[in-house]
Parts: C-alpha cells; structure tokens; sequence
C-alpha cells in the first residue's frame, strides 16, 4: 500500500517552521525586502531552530535528518518568503553539501559545523557571465602554484547567492585545472572569504529575492592552500551536477511554497473584498481560479516529494528532479499571476505579499537550470533525443 503521510517528525518540523515562518518572518520580511537588507537576525533564528544542518549528521553539528526534511522546511518558509527560504537552500543544498558529499574528513571538521549551526554561510560558484546554463564553458582556471601547494585562481563568477555577507565563510567555485584529451578538466575549490585577490563585487540591484544576498564575483591571482580541492581532481564538474541535480528538488520545495502562498493569501482575501455587493469569492470565476490555483501547488508538490523519495532511496532521480523543478516552478508563477489578478490593484503594491510573490516567482525558472535545461535533461533521460 502507498503511503503518502507524513511521518511524526515531519509533521513537527513542517508545524514548527510554518510557525516561525507566520510568526517571526511574515511580520518583518516586508521592510527587509523593501531595504533590500538581508535579514541577519531571522538567518540566526533558523540557524538556532537547526533548519541549516537538517540533513547533516550529528558528528558535523547536523541534526540527522535528510533531504526531505529540508524540503519541507523550504516549503514552508516558501510559503511567506521566498528570500529567506532562498537563504536556507542556497546555505544547505549549495553551500554545506558540496563540502558534506565530496569533502575530506578534514574538510568537513573544518567547515561543517559553523555551516550546520547557521553563524556561517557558504556560497556555490558556478554560474559565469558568459556561460549561464552552461556549466562546461566555465572559464576560471585554477593552475597549482611552482612549489605545488597553492592554487592560483583568476576568473569570475556571477549571481552567487550567500557570498557577500558578513557571516560568509568561503565559497567553493569551479575551475578549469587542466586538460584531458580535447576536454576541460574542471576541479572544484573552495576558497575562504577575504582570501586576497578574491573579490566580492556589490549587491545586485534584483527584480525579486530583494532580502537575499547575491554578488559577482572575481579572483585576480587568489592564492588558496592545494589542500582545499574538494573532492578529486579533474571531476568537480560531475560533483556539481550532483549537487544540482538534488538542489533543483529544493527549487521545487520552494516553488511549491510559494504557490500555496499565493492560495493562502487569496484565500483570505476574497471572504474579505467586495464588488457589486459581493465578496469576490462568490463570483464562480474566482472560485475556478482559485480551484487551478490548488491543483496547480498539490501536483507540484507530489511531484517534488516523488523525486525526493528517490533520492533517500538512493534510487536514480535526475528526471525526476528535473520534472518536479519544471511543474513546481511553472506553478509559481502561474499561482502567482493569478493572485495578482484576484488582488487587482492591491496585486501591484509592494506592501501586499502576493505582489512579493509576483516579483520572486520568475527567478524559480532560471536558478539551477532553467526551465529549457529542465526540458532537456527530460527529454535526453527518456530517449528521445534520437
């Protein structure tokens, strides 16, 4: 028999979440978001409710969870605020776990814990200005120094969410170290903050996401110990696939929260807004959109829990990740036009939540892959590429 409940523990840890996210984040995110401020004393709070170190083990100052706990965690966050969720998944799914799935046991000793407890952050180095989607154009080299025990770093990256902020401790980047055959060979390296030569550039001026914290940034001779290659050389490519592969479930997770966000607000606001002597809910058009509306967010969600339970299985689930990004991201910003509408003007003032939620929603089809790369990964893991 299927089961699709949740077990006790998820149902505390959704319950507390959903708190937090009502109670603390829902009161404030609005002046966050319109300082475009990153809110430093809501990371803390999520860092002491252990939201950061949820799938890591408690010999690395985790919690013992998994994936799926972090999904869930998201979801509800999501569900408020799309910039502090963005802040957990960025900080787990890009910043911890490259260090937890492929670092040394020193690696981990040395990161970990401060990147479980949330006083520190860590960033994801991928993306490059010229390259987007295309991770295999990455242009940053990395070549050993003379005596061998030093990578020397030039290049640069961009729209790197955690790597500007005062707690930010180090971000692992993608280098070219080398060549194989007629191949790049791409090693993944982590760099610590203030390290000279690493520069991080000012904030970007966002159309969403305003209270998260994204940079370009640029390595001109950045000197790091040899010791800091993560994982084994020539194979960091792969390592980040990985990660993106399990990152795009947290997208999911995200995107989900964010539509039923979209259903919860609107919920609330059609029993209480009047037209032509009625509240808008008992207009039937309301009700169908609020009707695709709720479809939309349950089978995004499915979708998402689907390609997570693969995942704890061990199972393969790069489809399913991709299809569950590519549902749950679409469902974002579908929800999210449609509250705009129900909303009418109000819709359109920054001082509303689903005007919020209209300006995050696009980004969840572009971040770890966009919706074409979704597509593509669909199409060539079902055969149908010729």
């Amino acid at each position: 028999m299927i089961d699709h409940r949740l077990s006790e523990d998820y149902q505390d840890l959704r319950k507390t979440v959903e708190e937090f996210a009502r109670e603390q984040v829902a009161p404030v995110i609005g002046e966050f978001y319109r300082r475009e401020e990153f809110p430093y004393q809501l990371a803390a709070q999520m860092g002491r409710m252990g939201l950061f170190g949820l799938p890591f083990p408690e010999d690395y100052g985790g919690m013992g969870g998994d994936y799926f706990a972090l999904c869930l965690a998201l979801e509800e966050l999501a569900r408020v605020d799309s910039s502090v969720a963005i802040t957990l998944e960025a900080g787990v799914s890009l910043g911890a776990m490259p260090i937890y799935r492929f670092g040394t046991e020193e690696q981990k000793r040395e990161w970990l814990p401060e990147l479980c407890a949330g006083t520190k952050l860590a960033g994801f180095g991928l993306t490059e200005p010229g390259g987007g989607s295309d991770a295999g154009a990455t242009r940053t080299t990395a070549v050993l120094s003379d005596e061998g025990d030093e990578w020397v770093i030039n290049g640069s990256k961009s729209f790197i969410t955690n790597s500007g902020t005062d707690i930010t401790s180090a971000v692992t980047v993608t280098a070219v170290t080398g060549t194989s055959g007629n191949r790049k060979e791409i090693s993944a390296i982590i760099v610590p903050s203030g390290t000279p030569g690493f520069t991080v550039a000012p904030k970007y001026s966002k159309v969403g996401w305003n209270a998260s914290d994204t940079h370009e940034l640029s390595f001109d001779d950045c000197r790091v110990p040899a010791a800091n290659l993560l994982g084994e050389r020539g194979k960091g490519y792969a390592q980040f696939l990985r990660i993106l592969d399990e990152g795009r479930i947290a997208i999911a997770a995200v995107s989900v929260g964010l539509a039923q966000g979209c259903v919860d607000e609107c919920l609330r606001y059609i029993r209480q807004r009047e037209a032509f002597g009625h509240t808008i809910g008992t207009y039937q058009s309301v009700q169908f959109k609020m009707a695709d509306m709720e479809v939309r967010a349950h089978t995004a969600r499915l979708a998402y829990y689907h390609a997570a339970s693969k995942l704890l299985r061990g199972e393969p689930f790069k489809k399913d990740a991709a299809i569950a990004k590519l549902v749950a991201s679409n469902a974002a910003m579908d929800n999210a036009r449609d509250a705009t509408q129900i909303f009418g003007g109000y819709g359109f003032m920054n001082e509303f939540p689903v005007g919020r939620f209209y300006r995050d929603a696009k980004i969840l089809e572009i971040g770890e892959g966009t919706s074409e790369v979704q597509r593509m990964l669909i199409a060539r893991e079902i055969g149908a590429t010729g």
